[in-house]
């Protein structure tokens, strides 16, 4: 079966960075995925962080993280990545990366009830 595996979670101080990754076995090349990061923070609701398409364009962010963090795909690789500057304690969250297949949009906006397929989750810590 198709799996999502994220690794590059952990802990750092406010202001720090950290790279998430997801391989995506599921992949086939040219195939049109929307693409996104979830994170749940404990008796909080899952958040849509950031979402693109395999096919390119625009990606989304969620306010509380433009500007800090960028989502990218290498499509050749099978990877989703994550890259989160600027790190503050209220990102603290289990961090989820997921795909929904069966897209046929151009914008890949991450509503969690679309997506079909969910990593394990990695945790991300940030102390102040």
């Amino acid at each position: 079966l198709p799996q999502l595996v994220e690794s590059g979670g952990g802990s750092v101080q406010a202001g720090g960075s950290l790279r998430l990754s997801c391989v995506d076995s599921g992949y086939t090349y040219g195939q049109d995925v929307c693409m996104a990061w979830f994170r749940q923070a404990p008796g909080q609701e899952r958040e849509g962080v950031a979402g693109i398409y395999t096919g390119g364009g625009a990606a989304y962010y969620t306010n509380s993280v433009k500007g800090r963090f960028t989502i990218s795909r290498d499509n050749a690789k099978n990877t989703l990545d994550l890259q989160m500057n600027s790190l503050k304690p209220e990102d603290t969250a289990m961090y989820y990366c997921a795909a929904d297949r069966s897209f046929r949009g151009t914008y890949c906006y991450p509503t969690a009830n679309d997506f079909e397929q969910w990593g394990q989750g990695t945790q991300v810590t940030v102390s102040s």
